[in-house]
């Protein structure tokens, strides 16, 4: 894309993606399509609104540079209030592109899929804690009784796993593994190069697996949750 031509965006996202689509409209940016995935191929970036959109957005094979719309992801996502200056930084050619890692996920010998921002293993039932370990992929590194855990991506580490105490990563750094709500004070999180092993060595009740957010199936106890580096993605970065 050159400095003078207009920057074509695909627009994704529920409610408010229409709003954004006008937005960039008026920017003097062309709308390849509104709120679905049709000619981003050909696009110079997605503009993803909201989480779910971006979540979407990065679980393909494209490699179109998504930007989150008010989305939750404090260092990339921006407010729809910036969409404007937004498209005036594609047209000068001052957006960044960013490469983040997803995970690919295996439990036991089976390949049960991907996460973007997070995997999380997390007692089904309120207020009851089980035992967990977490690995390097050689050795087994601790043990601790809490509500469950997370490994967050470097895009992830901004959000849940922040929240229980975890680091914000640099893009392309490792996973932090942090212990969800855990029953001793001085437990230690982790920032591990994968692979990473995580798995269940007692349960007091039943333990689920989610990825991104979603609840994907039961984790027995010492059955070996495996992370590992997997397709990389691409974030539009940008001041705007």
């Amino acid at each position: 894309m050159s400095d003078d031509t207009a920057p074509t965006v695909v627009v994704r996202g529920g409610s408010k993606a229409d709003a954004v689509a006008d937005a960039v409209a008026d920017a003097g940016g062309v709308v390849a399509a509104r709120a679905s995935a049709d000619n981003a191929d050909s696009a110079d970036a997605v503009f993803a609104v909201g989480e779910a959109a971006l979540l979407s957005a990065l679980d393909g094979e494209s490699t179109v540079p998504v930007l989150p719309i008010d989305a939750g992801y404090g260092r990339y996502s921006l407010s729809g209030a910036d969409v404007g200056r937004a498209v005036e930084a594609l047209s000068a050619g001052e957006a960044r592109t960013v490469r983040h890692s997803a995970v690919a996920v295996r439990v036991g010998d089976a390949t049960v899929g991907r996460a973007v921002t997070d995997v999380t293993l997390m007692t089904s039932e309120p207020a009851r804690i089980s035992e967990y370990s977490v690995g390097d992929g050689v050795d087994e590194i601790d043990t601790f009784r809490a509500d469950g855990v997370v490994a967050a991506t470097p895009l992830g580490s901004a959000g849940y796993a922040r929240a229980a105490g975890g680091p914000v990563l640099a893009p392309r750094t490792g996973l932090s593994v942090v212990p969800i709500a855990p029953y001793a004070t001085d437990v230690d999180s982790w920032v591990f190069e994968p692979p990473v092993s995580l798995s269940v060595r007692r349960d007091d009740a039943p333990v689920s697996l989610v990825l991104d957010g979603d609840a994907v199936r039961r984790v027995p106890p010492n059955v070996p949750v495996e992370l590992d580096f997997g397709a990389s993605l691409s974030l539009l970065r940008m001041s705007v």
